[in-house]
């Protein structure tokens, strides 16, 4: 009964209040998008256009409140390289070997381009960015405990556990792309309740990371903590929780845990790759983009995969995939989305540019993190269908944003009290919005 409450409740009473305020409609969209309630919820709640009802009344009260506001600045690459990546999708679907398959990814992809972009108009304020980044780590937090009961009461079987439409394997993909995101967010988090929440949410989610049994998600997992520490503040309380969280990661990562990840470095006569044949899929789709660099068509591959011995079945890696189906375009693109993200925060994280707010050094960080463990794991499975992401680098393209208008603000400060005023030191000036409070 109370699933179907929260569901109703945030669907019919979110889309109401969106009509007025249209980014707590998004920012509900985002939980949905993350936990999936009728997947989640499928013995309480029928199959219903939860999500859906939210974005047309997000989208209705986003043109009534005057469709946000278009000054994208340092983020404008982020959201050609996303748009270039749906049209690449949108044209490639008309010359698929399989057309049908090919335009199976048109719609969702448009359902998280949309909004991404109504998103990134909305956002003004520190504030909202922070509103952002609750709702995220809460909903993955949330997802965490509901799937560590399962592992504790059920017979819990890697391979069968999945959700809405993620296999053990996209799962972790969710959970440690998150993990970077609450580590930041609870080491600066001014009170000690939302320290707990989120380090509680980071802890649960690393353990789903480890009894996945996703190889890719384990590494991505070191690779998230390697940067982390790199990204830290240095001072000893931050290497303290640091240590703490490293602590319980290696508790929690037992003998049959540690068995599988090191198969990851084994041969196949000692159980590594276990016949996946994620090898033999990387070469050959390489080969495929040699031979169709404009692609083969966006979730095509398995069609042609038996062209090269290959069962009809996904490249285990969402990089080489996406290469063989959208071709250079759509790397392009993605290298657009994803790589500008990286580059442009890089600077802000570690202080070599200045900012009005500190909160945008940690949101930096935050993203960072969390792009490193997404494009880590994503390499060793294909990925389709994980929103997540995307929704990480939007907070990041809102600090791109944020502080380049800010910049433009106290330039325009500067030389109105004086021409001359240019030359000199730049005083800080109140940032686009109050930022107010961040509760989730």
């Amino acid at each position: 009964m109370k699933p179907l409450i929260f569901t109703y409740l945030l669907t019919y009473g979110g889309s109401l209040v969106s009509l007025f305020r249209p980014y707590v409609g998004f920012l509900i969209y985002v939980c949905f998008a993350i936990i999936k309630p009728d997947a989640l919820w499928s013995w309480a709640i029928p199959q219903g256009n939860y999500s859906r009802t939210i974005a047309l009344s997000l989208l209705a009260g986003w043109i009534l409140n005057g469709c946000g506001q278009w000054q994208f600045r340092r983020a404008t690459p982020i959201v050609i390289g996303l748009i270039g990546f749906w049209l690449v999708i949108f044209v490639g679907a008309f010359f698929a070997p399989d057309q049908d398959l090919g335009w199976q990814t048109v719609e969702p992809m448009a359902k998280v381009v949309g909004p991404w972009i109504v998103g990134l108009t909305l956002i003004d304020s520190r504030a909202k960015l922070m509103q952002l980044a609750w709702v995220i780590v809460i909903s993955q937090g949330y997802l965490a405990y509901e799937f560590n009961l399962l592992y504790y009461t059920t017979v819990f079987i890697p391979w069968e556990f999945q959700h809405g439409g993620l296999d053990n394997n996209g799962v972790a993909i969710t959970m440690v792309t998150s993990i970077g995101m609450a580590f930041f967010l609870g080491l600066h988090a001014e009170r000690w309740w939302q320290k707990g929440i989120v380090f509680v949410s980071a802890g649960l989610m690393a353990h789903v990371v480890l009894f996945s049994n996703s190889r890719g998600g384990m590494l991505s997992l070191i690779l998230t903590a390697a940067v982390c520490f790199f990204l830290i503040p240095k001072q000893p309380k931050h290497y303290l929780v640091f240590a703490l969280g490293i602590a319980l990661v290696l508790r929690l990562a037992g003998e049959n845990v540690q068995k599988r990840f090191f198969q990851a470095f084994a041969s196949k006569e000692e159980g590594g790759d276990e016949g996946g044949k994620r090898k033999e899929n990387w070469a050959a789709c390489i080969q495929s983009m040699t031979e169709h660099p404009f692609g083969i068509g966006p979730c095509n591959w398995p069609v042609i995969a038996p062209q090269y011995g290959l069962p009809r079945m996904a490249a285990h890696s969402t990089w080489i995939q996406m290469g063989a189906e959208l071709g250079l375009p759509g790397l392009f693109c993605l290298g657009l989305f994803y790589g500008t993200s990286w580059l442009r925060l890089w600077p802000i994280a570690r202080g070599k540019i200045p900012v009005d707010d500190p909160w945008m050094r940690n949101f930096a960080r935050m993203v960072i993190a969390s792009i490193a463990g997404f494009l880590t794991s994503a390499q060793f499975v294909s990925s389709d269908g994980v929103e997540l992401p995307y929704y990480l680098v939007l907070i990041g393209a809102g600090v791109l944003k944020l502080t380049s208008l800010q910049a433009e603000q106290r330039q325009a400060a500067a030389y109105t009290m004086h021409p001359s005023a240019m030359a000199q030191p730049l005083q800080a000036v109140p940032p686009l919005a109050p930022a107010g409070g961040y509760y989730p």
